[in-house]
């Protein structure tokens, strides 16, 4: 039988904390482990990595079989194909940043080198800084090439702990692009660990969700954002995530059409070039800016309305409800969330299968 993906089932016992999971990761892009402080994502990544030896269960890379208790099977870190970028850099102070690079090129054997040492200087844009010395970079640019120098090891899988953690607001809005890379061009998973609901968004395809050392959820990004029993569709930073593609562009309005399987959108031009025809993108809509009514609203300055029909709803806030809706039809449908007062939603007698037109009053794009 030809396994794909990573299988991490794994259980490890310390004073105050049990660590009991299950989960399986996609082959490609990137998984993200998102939760609270203390819900045990870094040490998943530590059992990938073969860096608790006490843990019991498996883990399995492909078809590798990285552990095994019930066989007594354990590969040790150093035999682990693996590329670990931690919260700091961690670079070799007294080694160029070419120098580096080789060192983590030069402890993978000959035989197993998928790749040069040269792999990540295009994917990171650092090819100008291969003869600076560590002290010479800004912080963004210390883990540019802390990845890179991961990525030279030709790793089976990419693990990264929290890598923006250490970063102010300038230095994450630096690294942000080059990451949103990771997803579309390497060809290995990334296991990445945030807390941060803005990275999860960005970066993320697959997610686990966490809490005190469980799994509360896994699946898509896009769908776990908005399932009503799970605590990401609560709160002010509710919102949905629509993966869509650029169709056009009006230059008198400076807005971008695009096109999903729930309809199309109008959104507001930031860049100083259109997007470029049938390209990817990324939309976050906050749950906030998405009202709703009965009827095809008309004489409105909302430029975005689209049918939907209400799945769920649930209570939010006091006085608040989130409304599940849907967007298309079929396979291809999308959800979207709306947060709207409990009376307006005892006015338009809102319940499941009710259609209604959702007011989009405002879009971002993510990525």
């Amino acid at each position: 039988m030809t396994h794909t993906g990573i299988q991490l089932s794994a259980r490890l016992q310390r004073p105050g904390f049990l660590l009991d999971v299950d989960l399986h990761l996609p082959a490609r892009g990137v998984s993200v482990l998102f939760g609270p402080s203390g819900s045990g994502k870094t040490t998943c990544l530590r059992v990938l990595a073969g860096l608790e030896p006490q843990a019991s269960g498996v883990v399995r890379v492909g078809d590798e079989v990285w552990q095994d208790s019930a066989q007594r099977v354990m590969r040790p870190v150093h035999r682990r194909a693996l590329g670990y970028v931690f919260q700091e850099a961690s670079l070799f102070d007294h080694l160029s940043v070419k120098g580096n690079l080789m060192f983590g090129f030069q402890r993978t054997p000959p035989a197993e080198r998928r790749h040069g040492w040269d792999h990540g200087l295009a994917l990171l844009g650092i090819e100008h800084l291969l003869q600076r010395m560590p002290h010479e970079l800004s912080g963004g640019e210390r883990q540019r090439v802390a990845i890179a120098r991961a990525l030279a090891t030709s790793p089976r899988v990419l693990l990264m702990d929290e890598p923006l953690a250490s970063l102010d607001t300038t230095r994450k809005a630096e690294i942000l692009p080059w990451l949103e890379q990771l997803h579309e061009r390497l060809d290995i998973p990334v296991v990445y660990v945030t807390h941060s609901p803005d990275e999860m968004a960005r970066l993320g395809e697959h997610l686990v969700l966490l809490n005190t050392g469980r799994v509360q959820a896994q699946g898509p990004v896009v769908e776990l954002m908005t399932r009503l029993d799970l605590p990401l569709a609560h709160g002010d930073a509710a919102a949905s995530l629509i993966d869509a593609r650029a169709v056009g562009f009006s230059p008198a309005d400076s807005l971008s059409v695009l096109e999903f399987n729930g309809g199309r959108l109008l959104l507001p031009q930031a860049r100083t070039q259109p997007l470029p025809a049938q390209a990817p993108v990324r939309i976050r809509i906050q749950a906030r800016d998405v009202s709703l009514s009965l009827q095809m609203p008309e004489q409105t300055s909302v430029l975005n309305i689209l049918p939907a029909t209400v799945v769920d709803i649930a209570d939010d806030t006091p006085g608040q409800v989130l409304v599940g809706l849907q967007l298309g039809d079929g396979e291809q449908r999308v959800r979207l969330l709306s947060r709207i007062s409990q009376l307006s939603a005892r006015r338009l007698a809102l319940a499941p299968g009710v259609p209604v037109f959702a007011q989009i009053k405002g879009v971002a794009m993510v990525r």
